[in-house]
Order: C-alpha cells, then sequence, then structure tokens
C-alpha cells in the first residue's frame, strides 16, 4: 500500500516527462497497440467476473474431452 502513495504526489510537470519517457522506450506505433491489448484484457476479465457472479462456468469449446 505503501508503494502507491508516491502517485498522488505527481505533479502536471513529472506526469509529462513520464508519458515522453513511455513514447521514447515504446515508440508512436507500440503505443496504441499496448492499449489495445490493456482494453481487451480489462474487457476479459469484467466478462470472467460477470460469469463467476451469475455462478456460471464458460467452457472452452463447449465440449468435453474423453478420454
Amino acid at each position: 500500500m505503501n508503494q502507491l502513495l508516491f502517485l498522488s504526489n505527481l505533479r502536471g510537470s513529472e506526469i509529462i516527462i513520464i508519458a515522453l519517457v513511455i513514447l521514447l522506450l515504446f515508440g508512436g506505433k507500440k503505443i496504441p497497440e499496448l492499449m489495445k491489448g490493456l482494453g481487451k484484457g480489462v474487457k476479459s476479465f469484467k466478462d470472467g467476473l460477470k460469469d463467476t457472479e451469475n455462478g456460471e462456468e464458460k467452457e472452452s469449446d463447449g465440449k468435453e474431452e474423453k478420454g
């Protein structure tokens, strides 16, 4: 919990510097791809939470393997 306290002390200029460093590390073309993947992950996580709240379990193929 104490590790996240530094986030509340960031000012506007510090956020801009962090954003520029991220832009330099990943490049302008890679950032939209990263955000798209992040969005898909969040959506999948929310769908999983919704399924567990309803008491449903999804099957991957809808078929059970017999061995």
